[in-house]
């Protein structure tokens, strides 16, 4: 187990929790930024973890960016911190793994903005999420206006923006913000069962997979296949290609033993 003040990462049999956990609401400031983005690194780079669930508790996920910490930030500090801040979720949705968000009770702001960095979102019944920065005056400011609006249309991207509305969970199933809503004491069991199927799957399979989607998002159709041809030819030269095209011809599909390489 890593652990930062306000940030642990814990592993477990392939799956990593980077769990949040800065009382009362999880708010996330400038130090938690950093320890996010370390946390982020690391996960990436550890050859034992295969996949990794983002979880702020029980209560819930992260209620927002520390309000009280950036009131009295100056124009010219923000031009300075707010790289940083956007980098600390890109840190996330960079890791070249599966993540999935482990939603209870509030993801607001800019904990909204961190749970739309994994891959899926898992919430609990009552979970509620939102982008309420306009009630402050301001917009998301780490990937919220950009992230949101590819995974839900610019319409329902805008209402969210516009209106600083928070939904509850079935609507937020219902538009795609969320994949799946399970009872509030199961949801972090279903995301660590979610994740728990890749610890044996191949891991440089799944990078491709992920930085195919996530790079292709961003281009024309040309380009993105493109993308894609040059990632699906350089699996070709790992073992765990070969380990998985032999079983499948001498066992059939899904018996392959892969070893990461």
């Amino acid at each position: 187990m890593t652990t930062a003040e306000f940030i642990r990462l814990e592993v477990d049999e392939g799956v990593a929790t980077l769990r949040l956990d800065r009382p009362k609401m999880n708010a996330i400031n400038f130090q938690v930024q950093d320890e996010l983005r370390t946390a982020a690194a690391e996960a990436a780079e550890r050859e034992d973890v295969r996949a990794v669930v983002l979880y702020g508790g029980e209560r819930l996920f992260a209620a927002g960016n520390d309000v009280k910490e950036m009131a009295d930030v100056s124009y010219t500090e923000m031009v300075r911190r707010g790289a940083s801040l956007q980098s600390a979720v890109t840190a996330v949705a960079e890791i070249p793994k599966p993540v999935v968000a482990a939603v209870t009770g509030y993801a607001l702001g800019g904990g909204c903005e961190l749970a739309l960095a994994a891959d899926v979102r898992f919430a609990a019944e009552d979970a509620q999420l939102g982008q309420p920065e306009v009630l402050l005056g301001i917009i998301p400011g780490a990937g919220g206006t950009q992230r949101l609006a590819r995974l839900v249309g610019p319409s329902k991207a805008k209402d969210l923006i516009f209106t600083g509305r928070f939904v509850k969970a079935d609507e937020a199933l219902a538009m795609g913000l969320v994949d799946r809503v399970v009872p509030a004491a199961d949801v972090y069991a279903e995301a660590v069962a979610w994740a728990r199927q890749f610890a044996t799957a191949a891991p440089y399979a799944l990078r491709a997979a992920k930085e195919s989607i996530d790079k292709g998002l961003g281009v024309d159709l040309a380009t993105g296949l493109e993308i894609e041809r040059q990632q699906f030819a350089a699996l070709f030269a790992t073992e765990d290609r070969t380990i998985g095209m032999d079983s499948f011809v001498a066992n059939g599909p899904g018996k392959a033993v892969f070893e990461g390489r």
